[in-house]
């Protein structure tokens, strides 16, 4: 036989086999950890996104908070515009931090809320509910924003003077939370000299200038507490991802 006509000898293939595999390995391990990079950054933008649907939705509602009580599911008494009496909610759910059974907050008003998911957050009334199929309804909608489990959640009823057998529609707008807060902006008395939301005190004020974590204030007595709306309002989420958000949403006069 010819130098010519030989082949591989056994020693070429394994070789050959050897080789093959490494690159084979080596592709492997970059495609593999390609996908895992893209799914790492499909979850980062869809955590993304949800932050900038929940600051945009309730900055929307707040922006639109309209000076409308409700009847009490009851019938008896009024609530107010905006009802809010928790300061901060941590993951753990509000049932455990407020108790299933609490309805009142600490200025009397009782808070709206669905059956099973303890007080909200803050309820209040907002205006420029949209209408295109011409239903008859008013155009003002009462909406309440739960955080239970790591979840921001959004209600609202079909009806402005719900019931106690009135259903709400809910969204979850994010999870992966670690605790939500809100503060409202107060005039105590006089004209507005100085403003410091940065303040880390709830109750700390800068000129006439009072930031509250409830609403209605506890200073503001009469029937006109229902219809009383804040200057503006500090909405702080902190994530798990981008440490702590804080939003000023200005509520127009």
């Amino acid at each position: 036989m010819t130098p010519r006509e030989r082949g591989f000898t056994l020693l070429e293939l394994l070789v050959a086999m050897f080789i093959a595999a490494i690159l084979f390995a080596m592709g492997y391990g970059t495609i593999n950890q390609s996908v895992k990079n893209r799914e790492v950054l499909e979850e980062q933008q869809k955590r993304l996104l949800e932050l900038q649907t929940a600051v945009r939705t309730m900055e929307q509602d707040f922006v639109q908070l309209a000076q409308r009580p409700i009847r009490d599911p009851v019938g008896g008494t009024y609530q107010a515009a905006l009802v809010a009496s928790v300061n901060s909610t941590s993951g753990s759910g509000l049932g455990s931090s407020l108790g299933s059974t609490s309805s009142s907050n600490s200025n009397g008003t009782r808070g709206l809320g669905s059956s099973n998911a303890g007080q909200p957050l803050v309820a209040l009334t907002r205006a420029g509910w949209t209408n295109p199929n011409g239903l008859q309804r008013p155009g003002l909608q009462r909406v309440a924003y739960y955080f239970q489990d790591g979840t921001l959640r959004r209600e609202y009823w079909t009806v402005l003077d719900p019931t106690q057998n009135s259903q709400t529609v809910r969204r979850d707008l994010m999870t992966h939370l670690k605790s939500v807060s809100l503060r409202f902006m107060d005039v105590q008395s006089g004209n507005v000299k100085q403003m410091n939301p940065g303040s880390s005190d709830s109750s700390a004020s800068a000129g006439n200038i009072t930031w509250s974590p409830i609403w209605p204030p506890i200073n503001n007595a009469g029937q006109n507490n229902l219809r009383y709306r804040p200057l503006a309002v500090e909405i702080t989420l902190e994530t798990e991802d981008w440490g702590k958000i804080v939003r000023y949403v200005e509520i127009a006069g």
